[in-house]
């Protein structure tokens, strides 16, 4: 009888996690829908970079990460999915992208650049592969603290090209400092194929000539993310080092919403289409009998009503303030305040 209770315990837990992965999948593509909105309408000025496509990448790799234990992530501009898992708000990327004094860089800035060291993110920066450097030095203070907490970083194919990168990646392995790489494979950086900036297959055997070990993981499973994940920072919370994820997913949206992506076949494109993460989760959630269309449809009005009030709210706060543009350039500030 105990075995039995534990038993059904359990798969009332992995269920529970299931659904909320799939409410943050849907969450995100939600938002980004309406961004694109309000991108068309003018309302935000600058880029709008989608991740349609690569949620259960975002979504499934942050999952495995315990806030608790001082866990923090670094995402690239496509990893929305995995700033809402660690606690970031709707309404809090709506006020961003539109440049409110509200979003949480005050206006000075848009997209996912920006940082909450209390729930556990620190915001994408331009040059790709600093933000490795950057964790390592995270993750490093961490342990020279005593402290257990496992740092993710985000990395693109491209990203994995710059020096900044190489560097940091020698670095992580040879201090044993406990990161997770998410290596987001996503076939092209901005309008070049992978296979005409790299000579190798997978990014994993990159990972291989720092001593760093690798998994492959189909990065529009969000199951398989999430359990590759889990083991990696479980690895790393262990003290046995860095662990590079490569994840094999694919944009299925240009590099910013100005970008057509009219040199992706269309050929490609609807193979990709048929491998559309969020459908996958749900139709393999109705065979595991988890979820049926009632719960399913339960989820998606629940992201609607979330999306409504925290949009409402966003476009409800006044512009930015002149005031606050000469803020938050020294240390000794605190949360909320750029002075």
């Amino acid at each position: 009888m105990i075995a039995e209770a534990q038993r059904i315990k359990k798969d009332s837990r992995i269920a529970k996690q299931q659904l909320e992965m799939l409410y943050y999948m849907l969450l995100t593509r939600t938002i980004e829908d309406r961004l694109e909105a309000l991108l068309k309408q003018g309302k935000i000025v600058g880029g709008l970079f989608r991740s349609l496509g690569q949620e259960a990448t975002a979504v499934g790799s942050a999952y495995a990460l315990d806030k608790s234990q001082g866990d923090i992530i670094s995402p690239l501009t496509r990893d929305l999915g995995a700033m809402l898992v660690m606690g970031a708000l709707p309404r809090e990327v709506f006020a961003q992208y539109l440049a409110k004094g509200a979003g949480l860089s005050h206006g000075r800035d848009q997209n996912l650049h920006f940082t909450d060291l209390e729930r556990g993110f620190i915001g994408t920066i331009s040059p790709l592969g600093s933000m490795v450097a950057v964790m390592n030095g995270v993750v490093l203070a961490k342990r020279m603290k005593g402290e257990r907490g496992v740092g993710m970083v985000y990395i693109g194919d491209g990203g994995m090209n710059t020096g900044a990168f190489q560097e940091a990646a020698n670095f992580a392995a040879v201090q044993n400092l406990p990161l997770v790489i998410i290596a987001e494979n996503n076939g092209y950086a901005y309008t070049t194929p992978t296979k005409k900036h790299m000579r190798i297959l997978n990014l994993a055997d990159r990972a291989k000539g720092y001593g760093i070990p690798c998994e492959i993981v189909d990065g529009n499973d969000v199951m398989a993310v999430f359990r590759t994940a889990t083991r990696a920072v479980d690895r790393a919370r262990r003290g046995e080092g860095p662990l590079m994820i490569e994840a094999k997913t694919f944009r299925m949206r240009g590099h910013a919403a100005h970008d057509s992506q009219s040199y992706v076949s269309k050929e490609l494109l609807d193979q990709w289409r048929k491998r559309d993460p969020i459908a996958q989760f749900e139709k393999a959630l109705h065979e595991r009998k988890i979820a049926d269309d009632q719960v399913i449809a339960g989820l998606k009005k629940k992201v609607e009503a979330v999306i409504e009030v925290d949009l409402d709210w966003a476009e409800s706060q006044g512009p930015a303030r002149a005031s606050d543009a000469v803020g938050g350039v020294y240390a000794g500030g605190h949360k909320g305040s750029l002075s």
